[in-house]
C-alpha cells in the first residue's frame, strides 16, 4: 500500500468547477445472472454469451445496467499477454481491467490488449497506477472506454482525476484534458466522434482502499460524474491494521458505512472478489453491489494449472 497521498493529485493543475448534470436514480435490484459460465454433455464450457461479438459493449451500456439497479461483472488483467486479454474478453464479461496499478505493462503494451480485449466484445477498461495526468492521459489516448482511480480519499483527488480525463467543453462537463490524434480516435480518422460521443461516457470508478476516504465519503460520492465506487478490501482493511482481516467487526462495520453513504448518494458501489466463489458473488449481488471485479487472471491459472495427484487420485 502506498503512502497517504502517493502522488495522487498533485501532478499537473486542477481543473475549474463545471455544471454537472444530474444522475437519474437507479431501479431497484436485479441479478443479472448471464455471466455463469455453462458446462456442455461433452464436458467442455459453452459459449460465453458475446464470445464471437462483433460489437463491444460500451461505458454507457454498463452505466446504463447500474442505472437499472443490475450488476455488471467484469475481471482484472495483470499478465501482460495479448492472448490472456482476448481470452478475457472473450469470457462474457461486461468490461476487463488492465491493471497498471499492480501488474508490469509498458505505454506501448496497452493499445494492443485494448484491441484483443474488444475482439470478444468487452469493454476495455483500465486502473491508472496513480491517478495522475501522465497515466490517465495513457490509458485514453490508448483506447481505455472507463477509468478505475486507485487510492482516492479525498474529493480534491476525485475533481482532478475526472478533470484531467475531459476535453475541454463548453457544452458539458468539462475537463483539461490534451487533445489529439490517438489510437483511441483511429488517429484522427474517427476523431470527431470520438471527442464529441465516445469520449463523454467514459466510465470512472472510485477505489475507496483507506480509512480516511470512508471519513471524506460524502464529499466523495456527491461529485456527479462519478459513475461508481468500488471497494478494494485488501488496501482498505490494511489502513485499518487488520490487513486480510476481512471477517474483522471493524472492517465490516466500514464497509457498512461505505454502502450506507452510497444508498444515500445514489453512487452504485462495486467491490474485487478476488477467489473466484460464485457463492460469494451471490452474497454480494444481493446485498446490492453492481460494480464487480471478479477474480483476476493469475488467481484463475494457478487454481485451474495445479498438477493433479499421481494417478488421479483425489
Amino acid at each position: 500500500m502506498r503512502p497517504a497521498h502517493g502522488g495522487h493529485g498533485t501532478q499537473g493543475a486542477s481543473p475549474a468547477a463545471t455544471a454537472w448534470p444530474k444522475r437519474p436514480r437507479p431501479a431497484r435490484f436485479i441479478i443479472d445472472g448471464r455471466h455463469r459460465a455453462r458446462p456442455t454433455p461433452s464436458g467442455g464450457i459453452a459459449a460465453a454469451p458475446h464470445a464471437n461479438a462483433t460489437t463491444m459493449i460500451t461505458a454507457r451500456d454498463i452505466r446504463e445496467k447500474m442505472r437499472r439497479g443490475q450488476a455488471t461483472i467484469g475481471t482484472w488483467m495483470q499478465i501482460p499477454s495479448t492472448d490472456v486479454a482476448e481470452i478475457l474478453g472473450r469470457s462474457g464479461y461486461d468490461w476487463v481491467a488492465v491493471d497498471l496499478e499492480h501488474a508490469a505493462f509498458t505505454r506501448s503494451q496497452l493499445p494492443d490488449a485494448f484491441r484483443a480485449i474488444e475482439l470478444g466484445g468487452a469493454a476495455p477498461f483500465a486502473r491508472v497506477a496513480e491517478a495522475t495526468l501522465t497515466d490517465i492521459k495513457a490509458s485514453l489516448d490508448s483506447g481505455a472506454r472507463g477509468l478505475i482511480f486507485p487510492m482516492i480519499e479525498t474529493r480534491e483527488q476525485l475533481d482532478a482525476a475526472i478533470g484531467w480525463a475531459l476535453y475541454p467543453r463548453t457544452d458539458g462537463p468539462s475537463g483539461v484534458r490534451g487533445v489529439g490524434y490517438c489510437r483511441a480516435n483511429l488517429f484522427g480518422r474517427e476523431f470527431a466522434p470520438y471527442v464529441n460521443e465516445t469520449a463523454r461516457d467514459t466510465l470512472f470508478v472510485a477505489q475507496i482502499e483507506h480509512i480516511r476516504a470512508v471519513d471524506n465519503l460524502d464529499a466523495i460520492l456527491s461529485h456527479p460524474r462519478l459513475d461508481a465506487i468500488m471497494v478494494g478490501p485488501y488496501d482498505l482493511s490494511g489502513s485499518m491494521g487488520l490487513t486480510a482481516q476481512f471477517d474483522h467487526p471493524d472492517f465490516l462495520a466500514a464497509l457498512d458505512r461505505i454502502a450506507a453513504a452510497a444508498r444515500a448518494h445514489d453512487v452504485p458501489m462495486g467491490l474485487h472478489i478476488v477467489q473466484p466463489d460464485t457463492a460469494d458473488l451471490a452474497r454480494r449481488i444481493g446485498e446490492g453491489y453492481r460494480f464487480i471485479a471478479w477474480c483476476i487472471d493469475a488467481v484463475f491459472l494457478y487454481r485451474n494449472c495445479s498438477c493433479p495427484p499421481a494417478g488421479g487420485a483425489a
